[in-house]
Protein backbone atom coordinates (compact mmCIF):
# COMPACT_ATOMS: atom_id res chain seq x y z
CA UNK A 1 0.00 0.00 0.00
CA UNK A 2 0.98 3.32 -0.63
CA UNK A 3 0.93 6.42 2.07
CA UNK A 4 1.93 9.77 1.70
CA UNK A 5 3.33 10.91 4.85
CA UNK A 6 4.03 14.45 5.78
CA UNK A 7 6.54 14.94 9.01
CA UNK A 8 7.08 18.32 10.59
CA UNK A 9 10.49 18.11 12.72
CA UNK A 10 10.41 20.19 16.06
CA UNK A 11 13.80 19.35 17.82
CA UNK A 12 13.11 21.54 21.05
CA UNK A 13 15.94 24.35 21.26
CA UNK A 14 16.89 22.97 24.98
CA UNK A 15 17.79 19.57 23.76
CA UNK A 16 21.62 19.23 23.67
CA UNK A 17 23.55 20.09 20.74
CA UNK A 18 25.14 16.36 20.81
CA UNK A 19 22.00 14.36 21.21
CA UNK A 20 20.27 16.35 18.20
CA UNK A 21 23.05 15.56 15.98
CA UNK A 22 22.99 12.02 16.93
CA UNK A 23 19.43 11.27 16.22
CA UNK A 24 19.65 13.28 12.91
CA UNK A 25 22.53 11.10 12.11
CA UNK A 26 20.28 7.96 12.81
CA UNK A 27 17.73 9.36 10.98
CA UNK A 28 19.92 9.91 8.23
CA UNK A 29 20.69 6.26 7.87
CA UNK A 30 17.68 4.82 9.07
CA UNK A 31 16.06 6.91 5.95
CA UNK A 32 18.44 5.63 3.96
CA UNK A 33 18.20 2.10 4.65
CA UNK A 34 14.58 2.13 3.91
CA UNK A 35 14.74 3.75 0.74
CA UNK A 36 17.02 1.23 -0.44
CA UNK A 37 14.63 -1.54 0.66
CA UNK A 38 12.22 0.34 -1.06
CA UNK A 39 9.43 0.93 1.55
CA UNK A 40 10.57 4.76 1.64
CA UNK A 41 9.68 5.24 -1.87
CA UNK A 42 9.89 9.20 -2.05
CA UNK A 43 11.61 11.68 0.04
CA UNK A 44 11.03 15.52 -0.13
CA UNK A 45 11.91 18.09 1.59
CA UNK A 46 9.40 21.06 2.13
CA UNK A 47 10.95 24.81 1.38
CA UNK A 48 11.48 27.09 4.51
CA UNK A 49 10.23 24.26 7.01
CA UNK A 50 12.16 21.66 8.80
CA UNK A 51 9.54 18.98 7.22
CA UNK A 52 9.46 16.48 4.51
CA UNK A 53 6.60 14.59 2.30
CA UNK A 54 7.47 11.13 1.81
CA UNK A 55 5.32 8.62 0.06
CA UNK A 56 5.71 4.81 1.82
CA UNK A 57 5.43 1.48 -0.10
CA UNK A 58 4.80 -0.67 2.72
CA UNK A 59 1.96 -3.95 3.50
CA UNK A 60 -0.41 -1.92 5.86
CA UNK A 61 -1.43 0.37 8.32
CA UNK A 62 0.67 -1.58 10.88
CA UNK A 63 3.76 -1.78 9.12
CA UNK A 64 3.62 2.05 8.28
CA UNK A 65 3.16 2.46 12.40
CA UNK A 66 5.69 0.49 13.31
CA UNK A 67 7.89 2.07 11.05
CA UNK A 68 7.26 5.70 12.16
CA UNK A 69 7.46 5.30 15.60
CA UNK A 70 10.63 3.61 15.37
CA UNK A 71 12.25 6.63 13.71
CA UNK A 72 14.70 8.41 15.73
CA UNK A 73 13.39 11.79 15.11
CA UNK A 74 9.35 10.75 15.59
CA UNK A 75 9.35 11.90 19.44
CA UNK A 76 9.75 15.38 18.21
CA UNK A 77 7.67 14.99 15.18
CA UNK A 78 4.04 16.20 13.59
CA UNK A 79 3.00 13.38 11.32
CA UNK A 80 0.14 13.17 8.99
CA UNK A 81 -0.54 10.23 6.90
CA UNK A 82 -3.04 10.00 3.74
CA UNK A 83 -3.61 6.46 1.94
CA UNK A 84 -2.81 6.78 -1.52
CA UNK A 85 -4.50 4.63 -4.83
CA UNK A 86 -3.77 4.69 -8.31
CA UNK A 87 -6.02 7.25 -10.26
CA UNK A 88 -7.99 6.12 -13.07
CA UNK A 89 -6.25 8.88 -14.96
CA UNK A 90 -2.53 8.08 -14.41
CA UNK A 91 -0.34 6.90 -17.12
CA UNK A 92 1.96 5.00 -14.88
CA UNK A 93 1.17 2.24 -12.89
CA UNK A 94 1.84 1.36 -9.62
CA UNK A 95 3.85 -1.66 -8.72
Amino acid sequence: MLFMVQMQVNIPASLDKNIADALKKEEKEMSQKLQREGKWRDLWRVVGQYANVSIFNVSGNEELHQLLISLPLYPYMTVSVTPLTQHPSAIAQVE
